[in-house]
């Protein structure tokens, strides 16, 4: 693993162990180079995924990129972290399960959107307005009312 700090590609594992999500391995660092010290996480990948986007273009699945998106969703929201974590993982074991290699990312928005329905509804409308391409407040009102389609908005 290459030091960030000084570029040394002979650097020492000192310490290896699971990370708090259960699904990666924390390991420390240390280069002799610089004497820096730094973590690692390590995943395992059961396969290579290509997201097919809507304009046809075809690039390799980045579980930072799903992570990021979701996080966003769910700043300053009651949820514990660990849940966030878990329920990436759960989505992206469900993505590497699914068979395809190449996956378009109307799926993975619908999956995604399919989990934050469960944990948090402000967090599913919250991406669904910049999935979904939300435009003005009436593409929030509609979402919402199909969401309670009993209640009648206030006029």
């Amino acid at each position: 693993m290459r030091c960030p700090f000084c570029g040394n590609i002979d650097t020492q594992v000192k310490d290896s162990r699971p990370a708090e999500d259960h699904v990666s391995i924390r390991r420390r660092r240390f280069c002799p180079a610089c004497g820096g010290r730094f973590t690692t996480y390590e995943r395992v990948q059961l396969r290579d995924l290509v997201v097919i986007k809507s304009n046809g273009k075809r690039e390799d699945f980045d579980r930072d990129k799903l992570e990021r998106s979701i996080r966003i969703s769910m700043q300053k929201r009651p949820i514990e972290p660990e849940r966030i974590d878990q329920m990436i993982s759960g989505i992206v074991r469900r993505l590497e399960s699914m068979g395809e290699t190449d996956i378009n990312s109307n799926k993975i928005g619908e999956i995604v959107m399919e989990a934050l329905a469960r944990i948090d509804t402000v967090a599913y409308v919250r991406f669904a307005s910049v999935y979904k391409n939300f435009q003005a407040a009436d593409d929030f009102e509609d979402f919402v009312h199909e969401l309670r389609p009993n209640v009648t908005p206030e006029e």
